[in-house]
C-alpha cells in the first residue's frame, strides 16, 4: 500500500489511514520530494518530474504493484504516472483528486494580465499582492514548480487509466469540488466509482471511520 499526500502536506496527513491499513497491508507513506521532512527542491518540478521521482521511489522501496491512495496533488502524480504504466500499481484511490484545468473566467484572465504587467516594473510588489495565500507562502523555486503543476490539465491522462479506481470526495470540498473534479474524473476514468462523503478537502482525516470503511470495502 502506497500513500501519496497533497501539496504542502506530508505523510502525517494520512495518520488514520496508516493506522487502519497497517492491519491488512505493508503500508509505505513517503514525504514526497520537496515536502514534509524530505529534501528541498533545487529546481522547479513539474508533474512529469514527480512521476520520475515516484518511479524511482517505488523501485528503491521494492514495492511490487502496490495499491495507491493519493490525495489532491498526489492524485495528479498518480494519474499521470499510471497513465503511462498501469501495471505499476494495482487498485487506485483518489481523494480530493486535482488536475482538471477548467475554463478561465474573464476576471481570472484580467488578473493574470495585471500581474504580468506589474511584475515587469515592480516584481516584489507583484509577488506580494497577487496570487493565492498558498502561493505567497512558497519559496521562489516552489513558486515556479507550483505554476507548472497547477497549469497542467490531466484530462487526457485520466482517460488512459486502466486500474480499478475509487474516487472519494468530501461534499464540502471547495478546493476540488465533487461536483466538478470528482464528476469529471469519474467520466474520464473508465469503470471508476465516485463516492461523496462527509467533510471537505481532507475528508479522510476529518471523518476517518467513514473514509476507512470505503477503503475496506474497495481494497479488502
Amino acid at each position: 500500500m502506497l500513500l501519496l499526500h497533497g501539496y504542502l502536506s506530508s505523510k502525517e496527513s494520512f495518520y488514520y489511514q496508516i493506522k487502519f491499513l497497517s492491519k491488512y497491508f505493508r503500508v509505505t507513506a513517503p514525504d514526497i520530494f520537496g515536502f514534509g521532512a524530505s529534501a528541498r527542491l533545487d529546481a522547479p518540478y513539474s508533474v512529469g518530474d514527480y512521476c520520475i521521482w515516484l518511479d524511482e521511489f517505488i523501485r528503491s522501496a521494492e514495492l511490487e504493484k502496490p495499491h495507491i491512495i493519493a490525495h489532491s496533488f498526489g492524485a495528479r502524480v498518480a494519474v499521470k504516472y499510471l497513465s503511462g504504466d498501469p501495471c505499476a500499481a494495482d487498485k487506485l484511490v483518489l481523494t480530493g483528486g486535482a488536475g482538471i484545468v477548467k475554463p478561465r473566467s474573464k476576471k481570472y484572465i484580467r488578473r493574470v494580465k495585471a500581474y504580468r504587467a506589474v511584475k515587469k516594473l515592480f516584481p516584489a510588489f507583484a509577488e506580494k499582492h497577487f496570487g493565492s495565500r498558498e502561493y505567497k507562502t512558497l519559496s521562489p523555486v516552489m513558486r515556479e514548480s507550483y505554476k507548472k503543476i497547477v497549469n497542467e490539465d490531466l484530462k487526457d491522462y485520466a482517460t488512459a487509466i486502466k486500474n480499478e479506481t475509487l474516487l472519494i470526495y468530501g461534499r464540502d470540498d471547495v478546493t476540488t469540488p465533487a461536483g466538478e473534479e470528482g464528476k469529471i474524473f469519474n467520466s474520464l476514468i473508465d469503470g471508476s466509482r465516485l463516492e461523496i462523503t462527509d467533510g471537505g478537502h481532507f475528508c479522510f482525516s476529518e471523518h476517518p471511520d467513514a473514509f476507512n470503511k470505503l477503503l475496506h470495502d474497495f481494497l479488502i
